[in-house]
């Protein structure tokens, strides 16, 4: 069985939370912020937390926001330069925390579906080819991630496209992403590049970020195929306690269901999910 995860985009790195994590059995986080809290981010203390409540910092999401701020594969040279040069500071930081794991998202959007979808794909791989290499020198890796609709990564043929730019770069696999390809072909395909994932459920026509068992995903189908491809990493949700506008629950969520989710995933059993309402209208 794998260990478990949690994003900090959940919930806040601070001592009351690190606390709760170990109490409910994860043991493991990825660092994950708004973009604008990035420059608030105190390395030295969440480390010093993570190793007093037994926290493992697994994974660094690193920023991504509107084409204008954080994108690799923007039209824009300004901004692909703004943006490496942003990512290399927090790959430097969380490496020296300990970090090596670093999620990149390939691009913002909207991007082109046409020939000039070729030239973005381009500027990607240009600037991933480099970040591997930046990353590699902090004894880290570049996760680069599977995204929706118009992003680059929509397909498992994209993102093996776009880490062809480095034999360093790595895949972080995101459950609720792909609307093109099946999940289980992702996993087959990319399985010996995967080295963490995100976990969310959602009914194939847009990311929803929900519990799994709340959407579609053939869970212990998923977890097998993960574990029959060789992946050992951590079982990473990606979610919040919230309920997001696509679903109404009866309550918010805390660690304990997110524990106690992964143990009926990877046991085989039936997923309890907390009473709710779906509304995919609001897509």
């Amino acid at each position: 069985m794998l260990n478990v995860g949690m994003s900090s985009c959940a919930f806040a790195l601070t001592e009351e939370n690190f606390k709760k994590l170990g109490k409910t059995g994860i043991k493991n986080i990825e660092i994950s912020l708004a973009y604008d809290k990035y420059p608030e981010l105190d390395y030295k203390q969440t480390k010093n937390l993570a190793d007093e409540y037994g926290i493992n910092l697994w994974s660094f999401h690193l920023p991504f926001s509107s084409p204008w701020t954080c994108d690799i594969a923007s039209h824009e040279e300004g901004v692909r330069k703004k943006a490496v040069d942003i990512w290399c500071d927090c790959i430097r930081r969380g490496a020296d925390i300990g970090i090596n794991k670093f999620v990149a998202h390939p691009s913002s959007e909207p991007k082109p579906e046409d020939e000039q979808r070729a030239t973005f794909i381009n500027y990607a791989k240009e600037n991933l080819d480099y970040l591997a290499e930046f990353a590699a020198k902090q004894g880290a890796v570049i996760a680069v991630e599977d995204l929706p609709r118009t992003c680059l990564g929509r397909t498992a043929d994209e993102i093996a496209d776009l880490v062809s730019a480095n034999d360093k770069l790595r895949v972080c696999f995101d459950t609720n992403h792909l609307l093109i390809d099946d999940n289980l072909s992702f996993v087959e395909k990319l399985g010996n590049k995967i080295v963490t994932i995100h976990a969310s459920d959602y009914f194939f026509v847009d990311e929803c970020h929900w519990l799994p068992g709340e959407g579609e995903i053939d869970w212990h189908a998923l977890y097998n195929k993960l574990i029959d491809c060789g992946y050992t990493g951590v079982w990473m949700y990606e979610l919040g306690f919230k309920s997001p506008r696509t679903l109404t629950r009866s309550r918010d969520l805390d660690f304990s269901d997110f524990y106690n989710n992964a143990m009926e995933i990877m046991s085989g059993k039936p997923l309890t999910v907390v009473p709710g309402e779906k509304h995919p209208e609001l897509l």
